[in-house]
């Protein structure tokens, strides 16, 4: 039999039964379906994670300390630092670690002026090492300890954050926004940009001026656009500062700070007027070298041990935090693959089983076909392309289904990437599955004897 007479019989078969098509069709319609939504959802989440971190510089590394109940009584700073007699007689020390070119070919940290350890204890003096009950506070004299004696950085900073109450604008009561106290280099280091105006200047931070920068979102919030907030005033805890700029959107967290939701004042101003002796600081240490990242992080925490001998330390970088966030996008889109797949799977045993009972009613139908002539390939084929087509119609219907529920998904803040690769790979799956379930029922079809057929009642 031609190939057109066959496929004209198959036309036949399946407009005749178009309402078994469209129910045989729906496993496949919804296995189709999720398919390009996994790929979409994959892909969404794959940039999401891209832009979560797309601020965060690869070599960035995080120091905290979070405080505990035993921590508090054993651990504690010395109340004389090596620094201020120390750091003095070293103010080049910065640039000269620098201008080491990092690591020095990936071995330890170079020897200090008269040793690393000996350097650190000839600046403290006896009563130092006394051990007392204040509680570990990350300061900026830890920031410039470790700014002189840790190599391979190429950039440090230091902020902290906390709520409290904002006025001013077009708000009608005192909210509660995100304070972040930091210093001059932090826009650089998290690789923000400026909407409008300026952000925090060094001379800020030294003469602690009551200025600020808002976060995109924060501006909208409090004056309805960047343009009415620039170099106007609000009050934080009923004082003025001035708004010196806003920053660009970035919808992104930057060194445990929301940029958008966040209100940016100068550390020393943040300091003396909002936190007090209450902030909890973090340092954010930039390697030169991302390679080095690990080697940066031990040597972070033998710098601190000599302030701080017993206490540990959070320590975190940021390529850390991206494996972290793809491991858990990667582990969303492998359950997602399976639920596909059993749909896929359940989708084609429903082809399989109306095949079967389309066998089982054209049973003289094929003992007639092969009186006639036809041979087995021909009724193997023919069974095969009805299944096919009905997976074809399945896949088409699965990947319009997928557009008409992307509005509803984006809904829940999921974040969908339509592709043209994730429908096409959804109807290439329906064809294959209904060619995989249908065989079986054609190969039976195939293999009925014509007298046989012919006798069925």
């Amino acid at each position: 039999m031609k190939l057109s007479e066959i496929l004209r019989l198959v036309w036949i078969n399946l407009i005749q039964n178009k309402f078994k098509v469209v129910l045989t069709s729906i496993g496949i319609v919804v296995g189709a379906a999720t398919i390009v939504m996994v790929i979409a959802i994959g892909r969404g989440g794959q940039m999401d994670v891209a832009d979560q971190f797309k601020n965060l510089n690869a070599g960035a590394i995080d120091i905290s300390y979070e405080q505990s109940s035993d921590s508090s009584s054993s651990n504690s700073k010395s109340s004389s630092k090596s620094g201020s007699s120390g750091k003095s007689s070293n103010g080049n020390s910065e640039s000269g670690n620098r201008g080491q070119g990092g690591f020095g070919g990936g071995q330890g940290m170079p020897p200090m002026p008269g040793g690393f350890g000996g350097f650190m204890q000839g600046g403290k003096s006896s009563e130092s090492s006394k051990i007392n009950q204040e509680k570990i506070t990350l300061s900026e004299d830890d920031m410039d300890d470790l700014k002189t004696f840790l190599p391979g950085i190429s950039d440090i900073t230091i902020s902290y954050t906390t709520k409290s109450d904002v006025d001013g604008g077009e708000l009608d009561d005192a909210e509660s926004y995100t304070i972040a106290g930091v210093k001059n280099n932090y826009a650089g280091m998290s690789n923000l940009t400026m909407a409008a105006g300026s952000f925090i200047e060094s001379s800020d931070e030294t003469n602690k001026e009551k200025v600020c920068v808002l976060g995109y979102s924060v501006a909208k919030e409090i004056f309805g656009s960047v343009k009415d907030a620039y170099d106007s005033t609000i009050y934080i805890d009923d004082r003025a500062y001035v708004v010196n700029g806003v920053i660009s959107e970035v919808g992104t967290v930057s060194s445990g700070i929301s940029p958008d939701d966040s209100i940016f004042i100068p550390y020393s101003t943040g300091v003396k007027y909002i936190v007090g002796t209450d902030a909890d600081p973090t340092i954010t240490v930039i390697a030169s070298d991302v390679d080095k990242v690990d080697t940066v992080m031990e040597n972070i925490q033998s710098v601190l041990a000599e302030n701080y001998p017993n206490a540990e330390f959070t320590i975190t970088d940021a390529g850390s935090k991206m494996d972290a966030a793809s491991e858990s996008n990667n582990t969303l889109t492998t359950l997602l693959i399976a639920m596909a797949a059993t749909v896929f799977i359940v989708g084609g045993i429903g082809i399989m089983n109306v095949l079967f009972v389309s066998v089982k009613e054209r049973t003289k139908e094929i003992g007639i076909l092969k009186a006639i002539g036809c041979t087995k390939k021909d009724i193997l084929i023919e069974f095969l392309l009805e299944a096919c087509f009905i997976s074809i119609l399945g896949g088409i219907l699965g990947v319009l289904l997928s557009f008409g529920i992307t509005p509803v998904v984006e809904h829940f803040d999921v974040r969908v990437e339509l592709s043209v690769f994730g429908a096409a790979l959804a109807v290439v799956f329906a064809v294959f599955t209904g060619t995989v379930f249908g065989f079986y029922p054609a190969l039976k079809a195939s293999k009925l004897v014509p007298v046989e057929a012919l006798n069925e009642e």
